[in-house]
């Protein structure tokens, strides 16, 4: 059964303000159609208010006076100019929604390359740790959750803002007293989106995460659906899934309920504000202490300025799910990045390809030793196997000397110059990799294999292909080397993957080479036609072997085998089966691999 989710972040989420100062950070790149943006919004607000307040004469001067020539002309004067006005808001708010609508998805372009950038320099441990659904939900929901917020709720964050502070300004210059029975509902009105925001915010953190942990779920389901088959755990995962989507449901019930309540609690309250400042208006009319043009404006004043507030209220789920997305985002862009150059002082040119491993000593976990005292010696062009049990520490050797994971103690060694000292990248330039498990990227067999070394011409790619056994069956494919590979080279055999492989291997020339159980996953046909092609592969070249099969590992120079963590036995083939001790009882079947 595939594992469950990992990588759930259980710490306190990032200070709201900072996450918010974060955001606007990215915005404020693009200050220019911002600031023209904002001119719109300016604009926008003041043709509004203005529009508004054309009623009153309108009113009072045309309408209520009665009829005739003179007045049905200033009427249509009166209209025209109320148009105008409108037409004046009607483009503004078309520009700066064309405006923002760019500065979003500029600001969440630079996002997104500032979190794939760091995902590069991420070290293995952070993927290891991590399930993938869960880093791919980043990319997707939690980046697009911020683009909404972006899109919508900033502009009416802003516009809100001027109309609430515009609207005030006009209600008290219209009538201050009416004024005051909408100021006295103002702190109702935050008192209450407050209350609901703070119990909207905790739910919006949690079904982000609970979000990803289903995302991750389904990810590693889909990918060991075979698996899953194989050991009829289809029930098990149907069951663990309920469970993940059962509480992602809790969670978002939650943020949509506290969500939801907030618009129409704001709206109700302005129903009851807009319905007393009609009442006490229209009794200042019939006491001839107001006009009728005036009451209407201000009764339209009075609904205007309860909109932003209900406004901001209906976008509390596009702002919290932006603000909870962007909280998971920057954790991961502030994971500590690989420091492979840190101690960079000695170039590698020239590498011959001389390994040593001195005294190694290593966990995965403080406190828990995986390897111990690990010595070993690669002369250039010899071949060290590792074999052992599962779990005995054989790919975590390999793992070293990429740098995937430093030791805590002792040394590893290229020509005499430790690891630490040379730059990280170019380490791994100069090591070649055949992993047990093949990952071909969607794009041509030729852009697969080039994949090693970049700048490989063409006749360099047919000539790893060959190296590697691999030249006849991609010529038997429907475009040779120009056949397109998708879904992980699911066109092809296992044997015929790790053969492109293999290729890979081969067209990076790296003096030093690392075979991870490259052939335990084929059949022997096949593990025969990869070893021709390997045998090509490691001439001249340091190489280092895992091989669960021991067959592989016969003229190997050095066979070291491996028990829980530590080397128990080391030597050749004929050595190690003169000593009769845990090789010769795993060459000879007394005793099988675990």
């Amino acid at each position: 059964m595939p594992p469950g989710p990992r990588g759930m972040d259980n710490r306190k989420p990032k200070n709201t303000k900072a996450v918010i100062a974060r955001l606007f950070g990215y915005v404020g790149k693009f200050k220019g159609r911002m600031i023209l943006a904002l001119v719109c919004v300016v604009i926008h607000t003041v043709a509004n208010l203005a529009g508004s307040y054309m009623l009153r004469p309108i009113i009072n001067n045309y309408i209520i006076e009665g009829a005739g020539l003179e007045k049905l002309a200033g009427l249509g004067m009166g209209l025209m100019v109320l148009a105008g006005i409108y037409l004046v808001n009607v483009i503004s708010t078309y520009l700066q929604s064309r405006l923002m609508v760019t500065v979003s998805q500029s600001s969440l372009e630079a996002i997104r390359n500032d979190l794939f950038v760091k995902t590069q320099k991420l070290p293995v441990r952070y993927f290891d740790a991590n399930a993938t659904g869960d880093l791919m939900s980043r990319f997707t929901n939690d980046v697009d959750n911020i683009g909404m917020m972006l899109v919508n709720s900033l502009v009416s964050l802003v516009q809100g803002s001027l109309q609430l502070l515009g609207t005030l300004a006009m209600m008290i210059y219209t009538n201050i007293w009416l004024t005051l029975i909408t100021v006295v509902f103002v702190p109702l009105f935050i008192k209450s989106a407050g209350a609901i925001g703070n119990k909207s915010r905790k739910y919006y953190r949690e079904q982000q995460k609970a979000l990803g942990a289903l995302n991750g779920y389904v990810e590693e389901s889909v990918n060991g659906q075979k698996v899953v088959k194989v050991f009829n755990h289809e029930a098990e995962c149907i069951e663990e899934f309920s469970a993940l989507n059962a509480d992602l449901r809790n969670k978002q019930v939650g943020a949509q309920f506290f969500g939801g309540i907030m618009g129409p609690i704001m709206g109700n309250m302005s129903k009851i504000c807009y319905a007393l400042t009609a009442m006490v208006g229209g009794v200042l009319c019939a006491l001839g202490r107001f006009d009728v043009g005036g009451l209407t404006v201000f009764v339209n004043y009075s609904n205007q300025f309860s909109f932003p507030i209900m406004n901001l209220a209906n976008q509390v789920t596009t702002i919290f799910s932006a603000l909870a997305g962007a909280e998971r985002v920057f954790e991961m862009m502030d994971q500590e990045p690989e420091h492979l150059k840190d101690n960079a002082t000695e170039v590698m040119d020239d590498i011959q390809g001389h390994v040593e491993l001195r005294h190694v000593n290593f966990g995965y976990v403080e406190g828990k030793t995986v390897l111990k005292d690990i010595n070993v010696e690669a002369k250039p062009g010899q071949k060290i196997a590792f074999v052992g049990s599962t779990g005995a520490g054989k790919t975590t050797i390999t793992n070293l000397l990429n740098r995937f994971y430093d030791i805590q103690e002792g040394e590893i060694l290229i020509d005499g110059v430790e690891i630490k000292k040379y730059n990280g990248e170019d380490l791994r330039r100069h090591i070649a990799m055949v992993l047990q498990d093949t990952h071909l990227f969607t794009g041509t067999v030729k852009e697969n294999i080039r994949f090693g070394r970049l700048d490989a011409t063409d006749e360099e790619v047919e000539q790893a292909a060959r190296t590697a056994s691999a030249h006849s069956f991609i010529m038997r494919l429907d475009h040779g080397y120009d056949t397109q590979l998708e879904g992980d080279g699911a066109n092809l055999s296992q044997g015929q993957r790790q053969l492109l492989n293999i290729a890979r291997a081969a067209i990076s020339k790296a003096p030093i080479l690392v075979l991870d159980e490259a052939t335990s996953s084929v059949d022997t046909r096949t593990e025969r036609h990869i070893e021709h092609g390997m045998e090509r592969l490691m001439k001249n070249r340091t190489t280092f072997v895992i091989a669960h099969r021991l067959s592989t590992v016969r003229n190997a120079d050095l066979i070291c085998v491996l028990e829980h963590g530590e080397i128990i036995e080391r030597g050749t083939h004929e050595e190690l089966l003169a000593m009769e001790g845990r090789y010769y009882e795993l060459y000879t079947g007394k005793k099988e691999l675990d």
